[in-house]
């Protein structure tokens, strides 16, 4: 039986000004096993990123406001943690590739000094100066940049370079989890297949259990083990790889997203179905399903509050269509 590394139960998250309140998160519940891949899709907006700077911890002061939820990492509750053990959690235990590698760096250090900060912060093996280089240049190896280029600048990089280097400064330290926004937006089709195939041979050579978050099907079919799809800051279902992509009962904002990717094998002629209307305003949320107003098969009974169907030990749906059971 796989060992639970993440736990996250129940979170809600607000982001809350004079003007108005965001529900960004609304009561997630997931769970993620060592060694493996969970990905996260959803449209921009549902409330991706938030859960992932929630586990971290790096919510914006004052206006991201926790209002429940319990997040274990390893049995230890993170949300309980103090700012100085979380900064030693980060980058250790907890990794994060943010959504832009451009953004990411610094621009008046180099990309060695900028490694060598995350092992020197996490130094528990006490590594002297000339052991630190020679882990940053075995780093750099492992992400397939030459260690000679230790002394470069970010400007000297190109975006895929720039991101193995990102890669490079989330796995310095071999963490546990690795959390991976969009890891591959900025990038064109020929880098984004090159960086997907550098995170997972480092997943599995690492044995690091990962959180993917992406809107992007075609990524979350190379890389997951299981799919989280998200929408308006709930989860609306939930399943193994297999679940996802060849079951035949998904909530009806899933069919909506495999209905709007393109079909260019020439098998079908057929025209994309988009997914009419736009996201609910989060500052008003509508009553019961959040997905009610885009929904084809929408009822009265959706206006009320929704609970997750069990279809299988695997695969949950959050749909008044399938009942409280299957």
């Amino acid at each position: 039986m796989k060992e639970t590394l993440l736990e996250v139960t129940d979170l809600v998250v607000k982001y809350k000004t004079d003007l108005e309140t965001v529900s960004a998160v609304n009561g997630i519940s997931f769970n993620l096993n060592k060694g493996e891949t969970l990905g996260i899709v959803g449209e921009t907006g549902a409330g991706k990123t938030t859960t992932a700077l929630t586990i971290l911890k790096l919510l914006p002061e004052r206006v991201g406001i926790i209002e429940n939820g319990r997040i274990l990492f390893e049995g230890k509750d993170l949300l309980s943690l103090s700012e100085r053990d979380m900064m030693k959690m980060r980058g250790d235990k907890i990794s994060m590739i943010f959504q832009d590698p451009m953004s990411s760096l610094n621009p008046v250090h180099t990309i060695g000094a900028q490694i060598a900060e995350a092992l020197k912060l996490h130094n528990e093996k006490n590594r002297t100066k000339e052991q630190l280089e020679t882990r940053v240049d075995e780093v750099l190896e492992m992400v397939g940049i030459p260690p000679s280029r230790k002394g470069d600048y970010p400007h000297q990089f190109s975006g895929g370079m720039k991101q193995r280097v990102v890669i490079a400064i989330a796995l310095a330290c071999e963490p546990d989890l690795l959390i991976a926004d969009e890891p591959t937006t900025a990038l064109d089709v020929t880098i984004q297949a090159q960086v997907l195939m550098l995170m997972r041979e480092l997943r599995d050579r690492l044995q690091t259990a990962m959180i993917l978050i992406t809107h992007d099907l075609g990524v979350v079919a190379q890389m997951c083990d299981r799919v989280a799809v998200m929408y308006a800051g709930e989860l609306v279902e939930t399943g193994t790889l297999k679940d996802i992509f060849t079951g035949e009962r998904h909530h009806p904002y899933t069919k909506g997203l495999f209905g709007s990717i393109p079909k260019l094998n020439g098998e079908s002629k057929s025209p994309l179905s988009p997914i009419e209307g736009l996201m609910p305003d989060p500052t008003d949320l509508p009553a019961g399903c959040s997905f009610y107003p885009r929904c084809p098969h929408a009822s009265e009974q959706c206006l009320l509050k929704q609970s997750d169907a069990i279809l299988s030990s695997t695969h949950t749906v959050r749909c008044r269509l399938f009942g409280k059971e299957a």
